[in-house]
């Protein structure tokens, strides 16, 4: 791949991963867009490990709790609030891995990377989190957080396999709608990726290793590291936002700009 493609790629995974506008919906249409040669499995895994390394640096914290709770967990102790948070980060992440396995094993992956669903998927998605996200302030916070949260942010989760939904747009969007915060609501959401980007990274680099492609170089190092740079950046500055009380407004605006002018593309 060129240097150019590189940092566009790496950007664009970076920068998309954790807001709600769907990073696998700008991969796809990268290519199918501008002409570009598709960037193959191997540059994805490396851009998506970038983010997941973002994500656990950026939430340290949060992460050395679920590691912390996993341990707990293993040892029997379920009683701490670290193996609590784990415990429910593992419930909200069993439907996107049931769902995920099941498209693969249907081949019906593929057929969802059309420029109609994306469209569709993104203009929806977008109208659906600006219906939830005008509600009067919630207040919820981790505290509230329990099973019957879990698995209906789960559930949304699995939804995101749709390219255009969002992964972390929709899981968003189902906890404004339970009551949450908007930084609470981040946060949960972008805690929940761990476990599913690390999942879909550990499947899709044992399908390459399998075909003997997985050659790590210069180039897989450059994209991994500025997806990282670039996914901190995002999330520093959504972060912020949300907790000087912005609202979503902004995502929605450039979720319905981009969903019209796909579907215009596709139907006019």
């Amino acid at each position: 791949m060129s240097v150019f493609d590189i940092v566009a790629l790496a950007l664009i995974q970076g920068i998309t991963e954790f807001l709600p506008i769907s990073s696998s919906a700008h991969l796809i249409l990268w290519p199918l867009l501008t002409g570009r040669t598709d960037q193959g499995v191997t540059m994805d895994v490396a851009v998506h490990f970038g983010t997941l390394i973002a994500v656990c640096l950026y939430f340290r914290t949060d992460t050395l709790r679920l590691i912390a709770g996993g341990i707990d967990i293993m040892r029997a102790r379920l009683g701490t609030d670290d193996a609590r948070l784990a415990l429910l980060i593992a419930t909200a992440t069993v439907p996107a891995v049931v769902a995920g396995l099941g498209l693969k094993l249907l081949d019906l992956d593929q057929g969802l990377r059309a420029i109609e669903v994306i469209g569709w998927a993104t203009l929806l998605g977008g109208i659906l989190l600006w219906i939830v996200d005008r509600r009067e302030e919630m207040r919820l916070t981790e505290r509230a957080f329990g099973v019957k949260d879990a698995a209906l942010m789960g559930l949304a989760q699995a939804t995101a396999l749709i390219p255009g939904v969002s992964r972390s747009g929709i899981t968003m969007t189902m906890a404004r709608a339970l009551g949450y915060r908007r930084d609470e609501a981040a946060r949960l959401a972008l805690l929940m990726a761990i476990p599913v980007i690390l999942a879909a990274s550990l499947l899709e680099t044992a399908n390459v290793v399998a075909d003997g492609d997985l050659v790590i170089g210069a180039e897989l190092l450059f994209g991994a590291l500025l997806s990282g740079l670039a996914a901190w950046g995002a999330m520093a500055v959504m972060m912020r936002m949300f907790k000087q009380n912005w609202t979503m407004l902004p995502f929605v605006i450039y979720r319905l700009v981009l969903g019209a002018i796909l579907l215009g593309l596709v139907y006019l």
